[in-house]
C-alpha cells in the first residue's frame, strides 16, 4: 500500500533524531529555557531577518492555535475564519470551548479577503453579538491554495485600519514558501501579520510548532498562558532541538519543497490523463476527481481520503504529500491509472 493520507505519518528526517540522539543524555534546562531552544530562535530570527520577535515552541498545532486565540481575544470577542479553515472545521470546537466564537466565512478556494473581512465587521454593529476581533487565515489553506504578497498585503492593511489581529496558521507553511506560485519569504510574512506559527510536525519534525510574536503588546506574559493551558513542555528542548536541526541550513525548505516536487509530478500525472481536480493544485495537498469505480480499485493499492462526493458517480478525493514521500510512490499511482 503506498499513502498519501497526509505528510505527518512518517516519524522524523533522519538529521533530526541524529541530532535527538547526540543530546540524548545530555543535561538541559526545562520548559523551554535551554541552549538548543535558544539556538534555534536565533536560527529563525536569522530567517525572519530581524530579532524584535518572541518565539515559543508549542508541541501541536490545534494547541498553538487555541493558545493564540484565546490569549489575545476579550471574554466578548470573535475570530473570523474562511468556512474551511482548521479552527471551523478540524479542531472539535477546541477554540468555542476557550469561549470565543469563530465567525466563518464562505469561500470558494479556502482563502480570505478583505470584502470578507469588511461583511463580517458591518454586520456586527453592536454589544448584543461578539465583536470581530482577529482575522484567522492559514498558509497553506485547507484547500492547499496560498495567499500572494499582494493578498496578504492586502488583508494585513484591512486588518490594521480596523484594529484587528491578523493570525497566520503556518502548519503547512513550509510547503506554501516552497511552492511554484509562491512570492512570499519569511521576512515578508513577519512584516505584514501580527503573530504566526511555522509547521514542524507536517514537515519533518516529531512534533512541534514555532509560534512568533511580532506586535510588542501580545509578548507580555504569554508563557504565563502557555502553562495555565498546559502546554508548558518540562522537555521543551526536545522541541528545541528539532527547530535547531530544521532551520541551522536549509532543511526546513528542503523538505517542503521535497513534498511539492512529489505533488507537481502527481498532478502532471492525474492531468495527462485528463481527470480534473476540484480546486487548482499548488502545494502538496491535491484535490482530483475520479469515478467512483476507480476510487473501488484505488483503495486496494493507495491510502487516501474522501474530500467530497461531486455526483452520482464522480468523487473527489485528497491525496497529499510529505517530506518523507518516495518517487516509487507516485510511479506506482502513474501505473495504476495506466491500467484504468
Amino acid at each position: 500500500m503506498h499513502s498519501f493520507m497526509n505528510d505527518y505519518s512518517e516519524g522524523a528526517h533522519p538529521r533530526i533524531l541524529d541530532l535527538l540522539n547526540k543530546y540524548n543524555l545530555e543535561k538541559n534546562g526545562g520548559y523551554g529555557l535551554d541552549d538548543h531552544s535558544d539556538i534555534a530562535k536565533k536560527y529563525i530570527k536569522r530567517e525572519l531577518g530581524r530579532d524584535d520577535v518572541d518565539i515559543h515552541f508549542i508541541a501541536a498545532g490545534t494547541l498553538t492555535n487555541v493558545l493564540t486565540i484565546s490569549a489575545f481575544l476579550k471574554p466578548y470577542q470573535a475570530v473570523i475564519s474562511a468556512d474551511s479553515g482548521h479552527i471551523n472545521v478540524h479542531e472539535t470546537g477546541a477554540v468555542e470551548t476557550s469561549g470565543h466564537k469563530v465567525i466563518s466565512v464562505p469561500t470558494i478556494d479556502g482563502k480570505l479577503r478583505p470584502d470578507h473581512i469588511i461583511k463580517v465587521l458591518n454586520y456586527h454593529q453592536d454589544e448584543h453579538m461578539v465583536q470581530p476581533k482577529m482575522v484567522y487565515i492559514s498558509n497553506t489553506t485547507e484547500l492547499g491554495t496560498v495567499y500572494t504578497k499582494e493578498e496578504l498585503k492586502a488583508i494585513s492593511k484591512c486588518s490594521r485600519e480596523n484594529n484587528l489581529i491578523l493570525f497566520m496558521d503556518g502548519a503547512r507553511l513550509g510547503s506554501a514558501l516552497t511552492c511554484k506560485s509562491n512570492d512570499l519569504s519569511l521576512e515578508d510574512i513577519a512584516g505584514l501579520v501580527d503573530v504566526f506559527y511555522i509547521g514542524g510536525t507536517k514537515n519533518g519534525a516529531l512534533l512541534g510548532e514555532a509560534l512568533v510574536l511580532i506586535r510588542d503588546d501580545l509578548k507580555e506574559d504569554f508563557r504565563y498562558l502557555i502553562k495555565n493551558r498546559g502546554a508548558l513542555m518540562a522537555k521543551g528542548f526536545v522541541l528545541g532541538i528539532q527547530f535547531e536541526a530544521l532551520f541551522q541550513d536549509s532543511l526546513y525548505f528542503d523538505l517542503a519543497e521535497h513534498a511539492n516536487i512529489m505533488a507537481c509530478d502527481l498532478t502532471k500525472i492525474i492531468s495527462d490523463k485528463d481527470y480534473k481536480f476540484f480546486i487548482k493544485p499548488y502545494s502538496n495537498q491535491l484535490f482530483p476527481i475520479f469515478p467512483n469505480a476507480i476510487l473501488e480499485k484505488m483503495k486496494d493499492e493507495f491510502v487516501f481520503s474522501i474530500h467530497e462526493k461531486i455526483d452520482e458517480d464522480n468523487t473527489a478525493i485528497r491525496l497529499v504529500t510529505s517530506w518523507a514521500t518516495k518517487e516509487e510512490s507516485v510511479d506506482a499511482f502513474r501505473s495504476f491509472l495506466e491500467r484504468y
